[in-house]
């Protein structure tokens, strides 16, 4: 057996089924011939994100595995490698490489050099001899500890190298720990103690699967929810409980409980300091359980850290809490106090909410769509900017894992590329992402992919003909060379590549538009639908 079928049979014993590719990159052919499907995008970027969004729908039980060329392949790559190590995504990435006589001689870009520090783990490989112990190596990083991706470099005269035969390989053991039962024990008495305590939920509870431990931790102590824009969706948004996500934008309950808490717990989180996400205040009790001890007063200072699984840390805090003596407490008070704060702030929004006027406020139509998916069965993702606000705050989702969202880092474009990885992670959920005419500038001609592919998302296309958020501080270049705009019939592009495409301009058409796309993509056929907007630019950001 040579080393790049062996490669792709380990794959295969790894639970692969897609491999997310650009050519050339051998890789391609020896999967195919094992019945992993490969994915042919039309750029590298959009197949790191769909790789992205296969590994976080799985959990990583089906890892998401991406191909691609040498040399501008791999530079093309570097930035979907960047975004996953940002939101901590574990995937793997198989650069083909250089012959390794020249693998280190300029001007060749190497990968194992160049993305070492975007990724857990890099290594090249030396001798096809070592491909299962490399393998080995590779997927149990990606499956133990905090998420990040791992790169194999495959030299181009490595692949045709005689790996063992017969290939001995058996697939990795994935591992759990939780805290130190002391540590739990204090954490848990200083929130028994607490008078206005918070539960700050980040994206280690969706990779954990904590959902049921983080709800009942919370009801047990009445204790209200807000998570971080990676963590939306890890608890019912409807439950009197739930204060919203945080992140650049976000709702009034939100910023308020955070702001007058004593003792905030953060459960799976990094507590990364970021233009995109919620800040914490200053002066509180705070108590840190998280996946990587690296995270400890990294950016925020802490009382108390936990270190372990989310789902383990919040089962031995119940357990630790009733142990203590605690009872179900009475949350009539405080979720009284959600309401109200939450009914009044949603009353300011809702002019722009059900706005009537045309061009078309984009919350009406976030608002409408929102009305008219059957939520708990659609996946949504946002893009960055004003999508990205626009929809956060106001999206209540009420299963787990049903909103797809990131922020560390905010390369324009991710939306559809983790769209159409969701898709084939779900295939039985609606997938939609929203984004804007700036984002679909770079990632819009891999809506060719999913025609091509066969992979019927719904796409939602907020156009202003213009970098609507830029305008404030880009007066002169605009007035004199017009330096904000932008152009395009996108709808018409959509039905060019053979999806469904429609352009909508009245308020009145929102519903009927999103009604037959849902429709459109029930029968196999992905959607782009292109809403005609205002150049909103207010977000919500209460005091």
């Amino acid at each position: 057996m040579k080393t790049g079928p062996a490669i792709a049979e380990i794959l295969k014993k790894e639970g692969v089924e897609y491999l997310f590719a650009y050519p050339v990159n051998h890789l391609i052919e020896a999967c195919a011939a094992v019945d992993i499907r490969p994915i042919i995008v039309r750029q590298e970027r959009i197949g790191l994100h769909m790789a992205d969004a296969m590994s976080r729908m799985t959990k990583g039980r089906k890892m998401g595995v991406f191909c691609m060329q040498s040399g501008p392949g791999a530079e093309n790559a570097y930035g979907g490698v960047a975004q996953a190590f940002g939101e901590s995504i574990p995937l793997l990435v198989i650069p083909q490489g250089y012959p390794r006589r020249i693998a280190h001689v300029p001007p060749n870009f190497n990968s194992t050099l160049a993305m070492a520090h975007v990724a857990k783990h890099a290594e090249p490989i030396t001798n096809g001899k070592e491909i299962a112990n490399i393998m080995r190596r590779a997927f149990s990083l990606l499956r133990n500890g905090r998420g990040s991706p791992v790169i194999v470099e495959l030299p181009a005269d490595a692949y045709g190298e005689d790996a063992p035969d017969p290939l001995v390989y058996e697939p990795v053991v994935v591992t759990k720990y939780g805290p130190d039962p002391a540590a739990v024990r204090e954490a848990t008495k200083v929130l028994l103690a607490a008078k206005r305590p918070v539960i700050y939920a980040g994206q280690g509870v969706h990779w954990a699967e904590a959902y049921d431990e983080l709800k009942q931790l919370a009801e047990l102590l009445a204790i209200p929810v807000c998570t971080s824009l990676e963590g939306k969706s890890s608890f019912d948004e409807t439950h009197p409980l739930a204060l919203g996500s945080g992140g650049r934008a976000y709702p009034k309950a939100v910023r308020s409980f955070l702001d007058r808490s004593d003792v905030i717990l953060g459960i799976g989180c990094s507590f990364t300091e970021t233009n995109f996400g919620i800040s914490m205040p200053a002066g509180k009790t705070i108590i840190h359980a998280t996946l990587d001890p690296a995270h400890l007063n990294k950016d925020v200072p802490i009382k108390y850290g936990l270190v372990g699984d989310a789902k383990l840390t919040l089962a031995a805090l119940v357990e630790a809490a009733k142990a203590l003596g605690a009872t179900k407490r009475d949350p009539t008070a405080v979720v009284a106090e959600i309401k109200s704060i939450a009914d009044e702030w949603l009353k300011e929004w809702m002019p722009k909410l059900t706005n009537n006027e045309a061009p078309l406020n984009p919350y009406r139509v976030l608002w409408d769509l929102q009305h008219t998916v059957d939520i708990a069965n659609t996946i949504i993702t946002h893009d960055a900017g004003s999508p990205r606000d626009q929809l956060s705050p106001f999206w209540k989702t009420t299963a787990p894992h049903t909103y797809i969202g990131w922020g560390k880092t905010t390369q324009l474009g991710y939306g559809l590329g983790l769209a159409m990885g969701a898709k084939l992670a779900c295939p039985d959920k609606l997938c939609i992402n929203v984004w804007g005419d700036a984002a679909i500038g770079f990632t819009g001609m891999d809506f060719e992919t999913a025609v091509r592919e066969r992979i019927p998302i719904m796409s939602i296309l907020l156009n202003n003909f213009s970098m609507a958020i830029e305008l404030h501080i880009m007066k002169v270049s605009t007035e004199k060379y017009r330096s904000t705009d932008i152009s395009g019939d996108y709808a018409a592009m959509a039905r060019a590549f053979g999806g469904y495409g429609e352009r909508v301009t009245k308020p009145e058409d929102i519903i009927p538009a999103i009604k037959r796309g849902i429709e459109q993509t029930q029968k196999g056929v992905p959607v782009l639908l292109e809403f005609i907007t205002s150049k909103e630019v207010t977000i919500s950001v209460p005091k």
